[in-house]
């Protein structure tokens, strides 16, 4: 925006001091005159700050956006410091220019006030809300995902039976001796206050019921799953958002391959074939976690303990949890998967999926625990 005055000839912009804190501006303000502009205002600034100053643009023989800013600046400078500043003789194409570039205080509108109830409510709406929308979310990459098992299956020289193996190796192979560990002590810890409980009525010996019954259908496979979900959900995540980051699945996408079938379907069976063996693997750590247990601090000798979990359990106990495995590292794998997919090109971005995976992961199989649970009881297996 440019605005002229008239046909005079051009100088060099300049500020005259006057009498009663007057200052007359001179010459062309405009950005081939910078410099000269800018030692100009901050004469202007460095009076107007001590005393009102009244602007004087009567002489002003050009002016453009690169004035009118400049002098919109000073003036808040002068105003931010307590000081005035005013203007006289505006022509009214100089009142137009500065009245658009005059720096403004940003406008936050208000928030509207609501009771605490409401707003309360208001949350939990939109919290129904967004998790309802990842139930649909999950629910569609799941089609997704079986409709690529399918076509994998449809043609078998597709499968890149190399990144299974791998898999497999990082899920289950790698993940064997944590898994092991942690279930020989929780089964060790949940032995010793089972024992330290049933000594008051004399019932120590029944700890072995409570420790089989409680490792084979619950904890076992609920601790690794936890851990899984942890440990390898919490990869995936990692793995596919980086290349999501670096742009390598739309790349897959742009030579024609499908992303689902190269990056997911491998890694969720490798997820559903792993799951159950650390499962049984964390079972019977748990059980040898809990017979060295009720030996110290009960007084079983080996055989009796092998005795007595022999006559407290069967092997559909052992079932109902095996049986749960594949569910829940199908969980783990889609919500991991979809995290993933989710990243955007932040390292920000990468770190909120992957803890969002590894929280949602751990809630859902808990959930779907405790849906088993109250499933089998209802069919009393």
């Amino acid at each position: 925006m440019l605005i002229e005055a008239g046909t005079a000839h051009p100088d060099g912009a300049g500020a005259t001091p006057g009498a009663g804190g007057t200052i007359a501006l001179t010459g062309r303000w405009t950005a081939d005159q910078g410099p000269a502009v800018e030692r100009a205002a901050a004469a202007i600034a460095l009076q107007g700050k001590a005393n009102p100053v009244l602007i004087d643009l009567a002489g002003i023989v050009r002016l453009d956006t690169l004035g009118a800013w400049v002098l919109e600046r000073t003036r808040a400078e002068i105003e931010a410091a307590g000081g005035q500043m005013a203007y006289a003789n505006p022509r009214p194409e100089h009142r137009i220019l500065l009245g658009e570039v005059a720096l403004r205080p940003v406008e936050t509108p208000a928030k509207p006030r609501v009771g605490r109830l409401y707003g309360m409510l208001d949350g939990v709406g939109r919290s129904v809300v967004v998790g309802g929308r990842e139930v649909l979310a999950g629910v569609s990459f799941l089609g997704e995902v079986v409709a690529a098992i399918g076509r994998v299956a449809a043609r078998p020289s597709s499968f890149r039976f190399t990144a299974l193996v791998n898999q497999l190796e990082a899920i289950a192979y790698r993940g064997v001796p944590i898994i092991a560990l942690i279930s020989f002590l929780v089964g060790g810890i949940v032995a010793q206050q089972g024992i330290i409980q049933l000594q008051r009525f004399g019932a120590q010996s029944f700890v072995v019921n409570l420790i089989g019954i409680l490792v084979l259908r619950e904890l076992g496979v609920l601790l690794t799953s936890i851990m899984v979900a942890g440990r390898s959900g919490s990869a995936f995540t990692a793995e596919i958002g980086s290349m999501r980051m670096r742009e390598e699945v739309d790349a897959l996408r742009v030579m024609g391959l499908d992303p689902i079938e190269i990056l997911i379907v491998p890694r969720i069976l490798a997820l559903m074939i792993g799951l159950p063996m650390l499962a049984f693997i964390a079972n019977l750590a748990a059980l040898s976690g809990g017979g060295v247990t009720a030996m110290i601090y009960g007084g079983l000798t080996s055989e009796g303990f092998l005795s007595r979990l022999q006559n407290a359990v069967s092997d559909h106990h052992l079932w109902v949890g095996l049986l749960k495995a594949p569910f829940m590292a199908l969980t783990i794998g889609i919500i991991a998967t979809i995290e993933g997919f989710a990243v955007e090109g932040s390292a920000e971005s990468l770190g909120r999926h992957v803890t969002a995976s590894v929280v949602k992961s751990i809630f859902m199989v808990i959930v779907l625990d405790g849906l088993f649970a109250v499933f089998f009881a209802a069919i009393e297996f």
